[in-house]
């Protein structure tokens, strides 16, 4: 369903805010950051930076998926890490997620002062649809 200002929201329950975890405008899927956090508890998952973007991916595969998406739709990346200095095991996680992916979206990686919820990782997203795939989605904005 389609709203009036031509936005699908893509709800698959992830958040814990005033936003939405997808918006689809224009033929382009714009996800809000995904962080690390387990949706059954809400909470951060513990072991550092690997099973956190391990989490990270799979919430972003999750809410893709929502919307009849795979990680092989991402156009652009944008990693956030509390300490760069764990650049490197991110980039092997985040490397194997997106190993069937290739050629693999362009990516930044931005080393932030903090992030939500203690999080050690967040990642945005932006994707594109396969073209004559209706976005699909349970809500609308």
């Amino acid at each position: 369903m389609t709203s009036r200002a031509g936005k699908q929201i893509l709800d698959v329950g992830l958040t814990g805010g005033p936003f939405s975890p997808a918006v689809i405008a224009g033929g382009v899927c714009y996800l809000s950051g995904q962080g690390g956090l387990d949706p059954a508890t809400g909470e951060v998952v513990e072991g550092g930076i690997r099973p956190e973007t391990h989490q990270t991916l799979r919430n972003v595969e999750a809410v893709l998926a929502a919307g009849g998406m795979t990680l092989s739709d991402v156009v652009t990346v944008t990693c956030y890490l509390v300490d760069i200095d764990e650049w490197p095991a991110m980039n092997e996680v985040y490397a194997a997620h997106f190993d069937d992916s290739r050629p693999y979206p362009a990516r930044t990686a931005v080393a932030v002062a903090a992030l939500p919820n203690g999080m050690r990782v967040e990642m945005t997203v932006i994707a594109v649809p396969p073209a004559g795939l209706p976005p699909r989605g349970p809500t609308s904005a």
